[in-house]
């Protein structure tokens, strides 16, 4: 009879999170200055990640009121109090201030999905850690993912398709650790790459329609502990079949 592991594991805290991950809009800054210095006029490390902070939380902040694309270098300019030579020390262009704030959101997450689940866990416990891991990085940088996703159709057609590739890396990863968990008998699963799908969707709509959970005052520890029974009722397979 095939032995199914112990599938209850702690859930994690949202603070324990936010504290571990150490993400902060200033260490993200601080690794895009170090990715792009080559474009970056300013070389003082410190005076460019303050500015940099500045400009895309103004950008998000405009970009999340009325579009990226309505969103004029002027209106960053008054809004962020940066001059526009100052903000031309940055970047050259909204298409390159945009492919910036992309791709640093890109990396940021596959960087601590990676880190954090493990290899060796069993998939039922990399199916939580991936689904809780998820919600609560968009809870930090909520911002960051919403402008992501509402501004990927306007950017050009080769950064649309890395962010569309973008888009499916979590779904890819949770539907390998559905695969995994079918071949060592923890799941039953008809169509991984659906199951995979949907369980994207419903992490997507906390960030995207996050007005509705603050609405209810639901936290998104409760929401992630939800959405892990929620997919654990569809796909764990139960004792009894696995007896047979």
């Amino acid at each position: 009879m095939p032995h199914l592991p112990n599938t209850s594991v702690p859930a994690e805290d949202f603070d324990d999170f936010r504290k571990m991950t150490l993400l902060s809009m200033e260490e993200i800054c601080r690794d895009i200055f170090k990715e792009n210095q080559h474009r970056i006029k300013i070389k003082k490390e410190a005076v460019a990640v303050r500015n940099l902070v500045n400009i895309f939380h103004t950008t998000l902040q405009i970009s999340n009121e009325k579009g990226f694309q309505t969103m004029s270098l002027r209106d960053l300019s008054r809004v962020s109090g940066l001059s526009m030579g100052a903000l031309y020390s940055y970047f050259s262009s909204k298409d390159e201030l945009l492919e910036m704030i992309q791709n640093q959101g890109r990396r940021i997450t596959l960087k601590i999905l990676s880190q954090r689940i493990k290899a060796d866990d069993a998939p039922s416990v990399q199916l939580q850690t991936a689904i809780r891991t998820h919600l609560y990085l968009t809870e930090v940088l909520q911002p960051w993912f919403y402008f992501s996703y509402m501004e990927a159709k306007n950017l050009k057609k080769t950064h649309r398709k890395k962010a569309i590739e973008s888009d499916l890396v979590t779904e890819e990863i949770i539907r390998e650790i559905l695969e995994k968990g079918v071949e060592k008998g923890e799941f039953r699963v008809d169509h991984p790459m659906l199951t995979a799908a949907v369980t994207k969707a419903m992490l997507q709509d906390w960030y995207l329609k996050r007005w509705k959970y603050s609405g209810r005052k639901i936290p998104v520890q409760a929401y992630a502990d939800f959405i892990i029974e929620f997919v654990e009722a569809l796909v764990l397979r139960k004792s009894s079949e696995s007896s047979r």
